[in-house]
């Protein structure tokens, strides 16, 4: 027996917070490069926090003259809970899902800081969304799959799959929507690209958007929300 709510899972990284800005900047923080977004998108893996050929020797040499991988992410921690912001627009979007009556709404995401639930907490508070409306804000290590996080909080909340809502911008958050029965709204302005996406991971174009203010956009009028309903 399914409940009456619908649900949806918010991705971070990459999404609703401007990560690529924040690890940037925090790299210039410790004397590092990390390029720009469009070469950022293109790596794989580790070597997007390392840089590409143009970076990687220099960050290579600053992380053995001392800058461990730690103090590295004890700046990020900083960036992310004191200046890190969410894309334009995004904080009125997640407010309105919180708002909306009979939506069950979540945080599903990995990240490397420090107490990354509490380090996420600050940053959503901090650019103006109401924190404590959110249903969870779940955090998991970089290299667990996002799938039984996604099934147990649609099964939590008893929560029909074909009411249920999941976004991201990585292979694995597509991956993990599909194998749980939700929609995906996949975005292509965090850690992959539109190219990579559509050509190389097969995601149908129908389901990326392309900006913020598009997957804005296709969040709203998805869940009727501001359209006389």
């Amino acid at each position: 027996m399914f409940a009456k709510d619908s649900l949806i899972i918010l991705d971070a990284d990459g999404t609703t917070v401007d990560a690529f800005s924040a690890i940037n900047r925090t790299f210039l923080l410790n004397d590092m490069d990390i390029g720009d977004v469009e070469r950022f998108q293109k790596r794989r893996n580790i070597f997007k926090y390392l840089g590409g050929l143009k970076e990687l020797p220099k960050n290579l040499r600053k992380q053995l003259k001392g800058h461990k991988r730690s103090e590295i992410i004890g700046t990020l921690t900083e960036v992310y809970r004191e200046e890190a912001q969410l894309y334009a627009g995004l904080d009125d979007l997640i407010n309105r899902l919180l708002e909306r009556e009979g939506l069950r709404v979540g945080v599903i995401t990995r990240n490397i800081t420090h107490e990354p639930e509490q380090t996420l907490r600050r940053l959503f508070q901090r650019c103006g969304v109401t924190v404590e409306a959110f249903d969870f804000i779940t955090h998991l290590p970089l290299k667990e799959s996002k799938t039984p996080y996604f099934r147990e909080a649609r099964e939590r909340y008893a929560v029909n799959p074909a009411r249920a809502y999941a976004s991201g911008d990585e292979r694995r958050d597509y991956l993990a929507a599909l194998a749980t029965g939700m929609h995906p709204f996949m975005v292509s302005y965090g850690f992959e690209s539109y190219e990579r996406l559509t050509q190389a991971i097969g995601i149908p174009p129908e389901l990326i958007s392309r900006d913020p203010d598009a997957f804005k956009g296709r969040v709203l009028h998805a869940l009727q929300i501001g359209l006389g309903s």
